[in-house]
């Protein structure tokens, strides 16, 4: 039996997941900027923007985190 397509695949269905949780990561993260910046009405989007940016690397850091599970 040829075990190298369903390796393949593995890995397909594995970086669509990074990519997934990479979104939701930092839709939550936009989510939570947005929130902050209603309840504590400042007059700009600095919550946003800061949270955005938080969100963007922690992201970043466990996709990775991930490649790097990946590679072994």
């Amino acid at each position: 039996m040829n075990k190298k397509p369903k390796r393949q695949l593995n890995k397909f269905i594995a970086l669509t997941g990074i990519a997934l949780q990479m979104g939701i990561t930092i839709y939550l993260f936009v989510r939570l900027g947005k929130w902050l910046d209603v309840t504590y009405n400042n007059g700009e989007n600095l919550y946003l923007i800061i949270t955005t940016l938080v969100g963007m690397g922690v992201a970043i850091y466990a996709v990775l985190l991930q490649l790097k599970r990946l590679e072994k």
